[in-house]
């Protein structure tokens, strides 16, 4: 059984970031069980809303709410905490400044700490850039943190994966209808070619091999599932400034530009936390050879590395389908267990 948990709302007031600063920062969040019990920290992805979390809390789920302390955030600029959607003039729109992983997790700290009255989180877990920002967590606060779980994702965004960011990222920010972000209304043009140039990366090439696309008749063909799935959901709830906003905070992702002068492995190093690693065997996101997980193996001192072997590729972390989910929440109760 899923959980249902209010949206709750913190104003950090007056708060900097990398591009400025926002006047009134807002952090959305919600909690999951009770306080006493240990606590764990579940940030969004990429293209995450709050309620997308869904598939790992629950009574049914790894995440527990009768063994844990739950608390997921959204991301700022996915259009649930402060972002260039909903933010008020003068930092509306395309005036909203450049957001750091950085920021986030200062104010997901606040939040913890000032709110909720939280002296310690047992894990961060997260998909993704959910991953990203649990390097960060355990970089930033190696005293506050005990665990971390990046599921798909990496503790630095390699060039190869900041360019296939500029695709859909030009795909938008061209198009006709976007107006340098001073839109009037929805551009579907560009959000229409964000997403179809984008779909090709979320899955491995033996995925689109198999037809995996067509997910057992739910489609007719690859059209049906870049119009319905990359077209739609994009559409259905996604500002074009927050997508660009919250694409720029991806493309900047480095933990070691918080600490030990921007040298990668002696930042890794420093990490105390004990880490389950976890990348896809066929993500082009985040490869688990080169610049990614396995590099950063060699530099973590207290880390272990678990590959999940699927076609799904980057896909495989965010809960789509049963198999890799299955095994993901395995490994990652196992984990959590361990003494």
């Amino acid at each position: 059984m899923s959980q249902v948990a209010e949206i709750q709302y913190y104003h950090h007031g007056r708060f900097r970031v990398a591009g400025g600063v926002l006047p009134d920062a807002i952090t959305a969040y919600q909690t999951f069980g009770n306080p006493k019990n240990p606590v764990i920290v579940f940030p969004t992805c990429y293209g995450g809303k709050l309620d997308s979390q869904s598939y790992m809390v629950g009574e049914d789920k790894v995440l527990d709410p009768r063994k844990y302390y739950v608390v997921t955030f959204a991301l700022f600029s996915n259009g649930e905490s402060s972002s260039p959607s909903n933010t008020p003039a003068p930092y509306n729109g395309p005036y909203f400044p450049t957001v750091t992983y950085e920021d986030n997790i200062r104010a997901q700290h606040a939040v913890l700490t000032q709110k909720l009255g939280v002296k310690k989180v047992f894990c961060v877990i997260g998909f993704s850039m959910g991953a990203q920002q649990a390097y960060y967590w355990s970089v930033m606060y190696p005293d506050f943190l005990e665990r971390y779980i990046p599921i798909c994702g990496s503790a630095r965004t390699s060039p190869h994966n900041q360019c296939f960011l500029e695709g859909p990222k030009a795909a938008l920010s061209a198009s006709k209808d976007f107006q340098d972000g001073h839109y009037k209304s929805t551009p579907q043009h560009g959000i229409r070619a964000f997403g179809r140039a984008y779909s090709a990366w979320a899955y491995s090439q033996a995925w689109f091999a198999k037809k995996g696309y067509l997910f057992d008749g739910k489609y007719t063909s690859l059209n049906d599932f870049l119009r319905e799935d990359w077209e739609g959901g994009f559409l259905e709830g996604w500002d074009a400034n927050d997508l660009l906003t919250l694409l720029n905070t991806w493309q900047m992702g480095d933990v070691s530009r918080i600490r030990n002068g921007s040298y990668f492995a002696d930042c890794l190093g420093s990490i105390k936390a004990r880490g389950l690693i976890m990348p896809c065997k066929k993500d082009l996101y985040f490869p688990v050879s080169l610049q990614d997980s396995q590099n950063e193996m060699k530099f973590l001192n207290n880390a272990k590395l678990v590959i999940i072997d699927s076609e799904w590729g980057h896909m495989a972390g965010g809960g789509l389908n049963v198999h890799d989910d299955e095994f993901i929440q395995a490994e990652v109760k196992k984990f959590l267990e361990e003494p």
